[in-house]
C-alpha cells in the first residue's frame, strides 16, 4: 500500500506513529506531510528508515492509496488543523487511518466524503465489541511472555518491541509482537489498542492478545504502554500488565530524561528505583524481574558517551542494557533466552 502520513509541526521527535511505520512498517511511504518541515527529506531527519519527500499539505503528496494519521497527540484528540488535509485525501479517493480516540468514522463531513468518493476510514484504535473482564489466565500460556515497560511514555517501547522480536527470531526462536497501541497496530496488522478499551475490560483485551499470540508462538514480546509512574496513563500501564501476567520485563528510558513529559513537575525516580517498583507492582500477580534494559540515546551524538550512559543505566537495573537501534539488541535477546522457561 502507498501512503502518505500527516506528522504537522511533530515531526519528528513527537511523531512516533510515523516514525514507527517508517522504520518497521511495511508500507510504501510516499510522503510525509508536514508545514514545518516541507522542502527536506525524511533522511534529513532521521537516519536508517524509509526515505520520502517532505510536503507542507496532502495536496501535494504524489498518487497515494492512504492517509496516515502519524501523530499520537496526549489525550488522542483529532486537531482541526489537519481537517484539510483529509478533506484533500478523501476528495482524491484515499482511505484515512488513524489511530486516535477521535473516531473518524463518526465524523459527519468525513463520513460523506468517504461515502461519495468509495474511501474507508479505518480507525484502528476501536477495540473488539466483544471484550470482557479478565479471567486471570494469561500466566498459564506455553509461551514466553516478556513485556517491554518504561519510566514514562515515549521511552522506545515499541521499538525495543520489535527490535526484541527481530533478535530473538535471528537467534533462532520463534518470536512474535504483540501489539497493544496504534502504532503497533498498523505495523503488525492486528492487535488491539488497549487505552481505548473500556477500564474494566483493558486487563481483559491484553490477556486475549497474548492467549491468542501463545497459540502460535513459542516467544511472545508484548508492547508496552505508558508508565506506572505516569500521573495520567497509569490506568492502562496496569491494565496492561495485570492482563498479560508476563514472565519477564524490559525497562525502557529516555537517556537525558529526568521528568514525565508534559507533567515536569513530576520527577523519574531513579532508574533502579523504577525497576524494582515495577517488580514489586507486578508480585502478587506475576512475579516477573526486570532481565534487561533499552536505553533511547537519540539525544546523544558521541557513541562513546551512548555507551557509557548505557553501562549507567545497566549498573542500575543490575541486567544487560542496550540502545536497539543505535547498537546491537543482542546482549538483552541473550538475557531472555538465559530464562529457563525459554525453548
Amino acid at each position: 500500500m502507498r501512503v502518505a502520513i500527516l506528522a504537522h509541526e511533530k515531526f519528528p521527535d513527537r511523531a512516533k506513529t510515523a516514525v514507527g511505520i517508517l522504520r518497521y512498517g511495511h508500507q510504501d511511504v510516499v510522503a510525509v506531510v508536514d508545514r514545518d518541515t516541507a522542502g527536506d527529506r525524511v533522511a534529513d531527519h532521521v537516519p536508517d528508515v524509509q526515505d520520502a519527500p517532505i510536503v507542507e499539505s496532502m495536496a501535494e503528496a504524489p498518487e497515494c492509496d492512504a492517509l496516515v494519521i502519524g501523530i499520537a497527540p496526549i489525550g488522542g484528540d483529532f486537531d482541526p488543523s489537519w481537517r484539510p488535509d483529509v478533506r484533500t485525501a478523501l476528495k482524491r479517493g484515499c482511505d484515512v487511518i488513524a489511530g486516535l480516540h477521535y473516531p473518524l468514522a463518526e465524523d459527519e463531513e468525513f463520513a460523506r466524503l468517504a461515502t461519495k468518493h468509495d474511501c474507508d476510514l479505518q480507525d484502528v484504535r476501536e477495540p473488539p465489541e466483544d471484550l470482557d473482564v479478565a479471567s486471570g489466565t494469561a500466566g498459564d500460556v506455553d509461551a514466553h511472555v516478556i513485556a517491554t515497560v518504561g519510566t514514562d511514555c515515549s521511552t522506545g517501547k515499541l521499538t525495543a518491541t520489535l527490535e526484541l522480536v527481530q533478535g530473538l527470531r535471528d537467534a533462532g526462536y520463534d518470536a512474535a509482537a504483540v501489539p497493544t497501541g496504534q502504532t503497533g497496530i498498523l505495523i503488525e496488522g492486528w492487535g488491539i489498542a488497549v487505552d481505548r478499551a473500556i477500564s474494566d475490560y483493558a486487563a481483559g483485551a491484553a490477556e486475549r492478545l497474548v492467549e491468542e499470540a501463545a497459540a502460535e508462538h513459542d516467544v511472545l514480546v508484548v508492547e508496552g504502554q505508558g508508565s506506572i509512574l505516569h500521573p495520567a496513563y497509569s490506568g492502562v500501564t496496569a491494565s496492561l500488565l495485570h492482563g498479560a501476567m508476563p514472565d519477564a520485563l524490559v525497562l525502557c528510558h529516555e537517556a537525558g530524561r529526568t521528568v514525565i513529559h508534559g507533567y515536569e513537575r513530576f520527577a523519574i525516580p531513579p532508574i533502579g528505583e523504577v525497576a524494582g517498583r515495577y517488580e514489586q507492582f507486578l508480585e502478587p500477580v506475576a512475579p516477573a524481574p526486570v532481565v534487561g534494559g533499552a536505553l533511547n540515546t537519540a539525544g546523544i551524538d558521541d557513541n562513546d558517551e551512548a555507551r557509557r550512559a548505557i553501562e549507567e543505566f545497566a549498573a542500575a537495573i543490575d541486567a544487560p542494557v542496550t540502545d536497539p537501534v543505535r547498537f546491537d539488541v543482542e546482549p538483552v535477546v541473550e538475557a531472555i533466552a538465559d530464562s529457563p522457561e525459554v525453548e
